[in-house]
C-alpha cells in the first residue's frame, strides 16, 4: 500500500459520511481484506480514493440482500476481475434471487402490519 500523493484522497470520516458506513465498519472491512484504502498518510491514516468509495457503495448495496462478508469478498473479486458479461451472469442471477426473496419477505411484513392494523382498537378521545 503506497503513500498518498494526490489531493483527491479522502480520510475515513469523509468516506463514512459519503457511504453511510461507520468508522468501525470501514476499519473492519480493511482488516478482513474486503476493501482496503488505496493509501495511508505519513501519519498512518487511511486514505481512500473515489474508486474506493464506489466499491464501498457496491458493498453497501449487497448488505440488504443478505450477503455474508465472505460472499461479498467473492463477489467483489468477481466484479473486479470480470472483463465481460458472461462472468457476471451468475452474480447477477444470485442478486436477482436474493432481491426476489427480500421482496417476498417485505410482502409478508406488509400483510402482518395490515393484520395488526385491522385489530387496532379505534381511537377514543378521553373526556
Amino acid at each position: 500500500m503506497g503513500q498518498a500523493t494526490s489531493g483527491n484522497s479522502m480520510q475515513i470520516g469523509e468516506v463514512a459520511e459519503r457511504t453511510g458506513l461507520s468508522f468501525r465498519t470501514l476499519r473492519h472491512y480493511d482488516e478482513i481484506g474486503l476493501l482496503s484504502p488505496s493509501a495511508r498518510s505519513d501519519g498512518g491514516f487511511r486514505l481512500y480514493t473515489a474508486d474506493d468509495v464506489d466499491k464501498l457503495l457496491v458493498i453497501r448495496r449487497m448488505k440488504p440482500l443478505g450477503y455474508s462478508l465472505d460472499e461479498m469478498l467473492t463477489v467483489m473479486h468477481t466484479i473486479e476481475g470480470a472483463d465481460d458479461a458472461p462472468l457476471l451472469e451468475p452474480v447477477l442471477a444470485e442478486a436477482r434471487e436474493r432481491r426476489d426473496r427480500l421482496s417476498r419477505h417485505l410482502e409478508m411484513a406488509d400483510e402482518f402490519i395490515a393484520l395488526l392494523q385491522e385489530r387496532e382498537p379505534p381511537f377514543s378521545p378521553s373526556t
